[in-house]
C-alpha cells in the first residue's frame, strides 16, 4: 500500500531510486525485500518532500524507523508516524521533536548505507538545500476550481444557455516548480504556470471553437507539514472563436475584449488523510473594461478516500469550490465534482480523475462573464506534479 502522504501530495520515484543506488548495486538481496537501508531511504524522502519538514535525522534498525525533526506541528507528528509505519518492513515508528544540525550538502536526501557489521542501524539525513525543477509542487491543485491551469477534456449540458446547449471543454496547462529551499521550518518555491481554457459547440457543423481563455502566471508557495500558501501573480485575456463570430445572429458590436491581470492569496489546510480545506482572496488590476469589478473571494473542500478499489487503481474523490465576485455581486460561483481517481501501483505523482461535473454561477468563459451559466457534465483531467 502507497504511504497516504505520498498518496497525497505525490512522490518522485527517482528520489528514492537516487538515495539508494548505491546500496541496490551492491547488494543483490536488495531486490528481495526491504531492508533498514532502503527503509531510511523511503522514510527520509518522505519528511522532506510530503511534510516540509527542517533538517530531519531518519534512524532504522531492524524495521524500527527513529525519526528526529527539528520542529513538528502539533498535527504533524501523528500523521508523519501513520504514513512511515506504511512502509514496507516497517515494524514500529517512533517521532521524537529534537534540534538536529544543518546538513550543507546540496542534495534532497543522502543515504547512508549501513556497516558490515550486524546491528549497526542504517541512518539517512534529510538535506534541506536547493533544489532546481522539483519533481513535485508544494501547493496541490483546486480539483473543482473551474480555472486551474490543467489538462483536462469535458462534455458539458448547458441548461438555458441562448448559444450553446452541448458544449465540449478543453484546458491544456500544468504548474512548474523552477526552485525551492528552506524557510521557517518548511519549504517554499517559485514556478511557473500557463494555460488555455477553451469550450466548443458541439452542436454546430464544424463544433465552433465558442470562447478561449489564455492564461499564466507565477506562483511562490511554501508548506510546513498540513499547511500550505501561495501567492501568484497572473494575466488573462480571452477570445471568441472565428467561427463563432460568423454567425449570423451574433451582434459583434457588443464584443468585449476581456483582459486583466490579478494578484492572489490562497490558504490550505489538509484534515487527516482524506480531506482538505482552503480559501484566498484575489485582486484584479489593469483590467479590460476598466469598470470590472476587482475584488473576489474563494473557499473549497476536498475529500481524497484512503480506500481503494480494483486492486489499489481506483480510489473515490470529491470536491467543492465556490467563488464569490464583487461583480456579480457576491453571488456564489458553485462548483461541484465526484467521481474516481486513476493511480499508478509505482512511486509517481501522476493521477488522473474520472469526474461528473456541476456548475451554477457566473459564466467562467471570459467573453461570457456576464452571463449566468449552469451545466452538468462529465470529465477527465490529468495531474502531472
Amino acid at each position: 500500500m502507497i504511504p497516504s502522504q505520498i498518496r497525497r501530495h505525490g512522490l518522485a520515484s527517482a528520489l528514492c531510486l537516487a538515495a539508494l543506488s548505491g546500496v541496490a548495486g551492491g547488494n543483490p538481496a536488495f531486490a528481495q525485500a526491504p531492508d533498514d537501508t532502503f527503509i531510511a531511504g523511503y522514510a527520509a524522502a518522505i519528511v522532506q518532500r510530503e511534510f516540509g519538514l527542517a533538517a530531519s535525522k531518519v534512524t532504522v534498525s531492524g524495521g524500527v524507523v527513529q525519526v528526529d525533526a527539528e520542529t513538528l506541528a502539533s498535527s504533524t507528528g501523528p500523521r508523519l508516524r501513520s504514513a512511515l509505519s506504511e512502509i514496507p518492513g516497517v515494524t514500529e515508528v517512533r517521532v521524537r521533536e529534537a534540534a538536529v544540525p544543518p546538513v550543507p550538502a546540496p542534495g534532497p536526501v543522502l543515504a547512508q548505507p549501513p556497516a558490515d557489521a550486524a546491528g549497526v542501524p542504517a541512518t539517512a539525513i534529510v538535506a534541506q538545500g536547493a533544489e532546481i525543477l522539483p519533481r513535485n509542487n508544494l501547493f496541490e491543485p483546486l480539483v473543482a476550481d473551474p480555472r486551474w491551469p490543467r489538462f483536462s477534456a469535458s462534455y458539458r449540458y448547458y441548461l438555458d444557455d441562448p448559444d450553446v446547449e452541448h458544449a465540449g471543454a478543453v484546458s491544456f496547462g500544468e504548474t512548474f516548480a523552477l526552485y525551492r529551499n528552506s524557510l521557517f521550518g518548511g519549504r517554499w518555491e517559485v514556478g511557473f504556470q500557463a494555460s488555455v481554457f477553451s469550450v466548443f459547440d458541439l452542436n454546430s457543423d464544424s463544433m465552433d471553437l465558442v470562447n478561449a481563455d489564455y492564461w499564466v502566471g507565477i506562483p511562490v508557495s511554501w508548506r510546513r507539514g498540513d499547511f500550505s500558501v501561495l501567492g501568484r501573480i497572473f494575466h488573462q485575456s480571452s477570445h471568441l472563436g472565428d467561427e463563432y463570430l460568423l454567425r449570423e445572429e451574433i451582434d459583434r458590436s457588443r464584443r468585449i475584449n476581456l483582459s486583466y491581470e490579478a494578484v492572489e492569496g490562497l490558504a490550505s489546510y489538509d484534515i487527516g488523510d482524506e480531506f482538505r480545506v482552503y480559501g484566498g482572496v484575489s485582486y484584479l488590476f489593469d483590467q479590460e473594461p476598466s469598470d470590472l469589478e476587482p475584488w473576489a473571494a474563494q473557499a473549497g473542500l476536498e475529500y481524497e478516500s484512503r480506500d481503494t478499489y480494483a486492486g489499489g487503481l481506483l480510489r473515490p474523490v470529491a470536491a467543492a469550490d465556490m467563488k464569490f465576485r464583487e461583480e456579480a455581486d457576491w453571488d456564489m460561483d458553485l462548483s461541484l465534482q465526484a467521481g474516481f481517481q486513476l493511480e499508478s501501483t509505482l512511486l509517481t505523482p501522476r493521477r488522473i480523475r474520472l469526474l461528473a461535473e456541476y456548475y451554477n454561477g457566473s459564466n467562467p468563459n471570459g467573453q461570457f462573464y456576464s452571463r449566468k451559466l449552469e451545466y452538468i457534465g462529465f470529465g477527465i483531467n490529468v495531474q502531472l506534479d
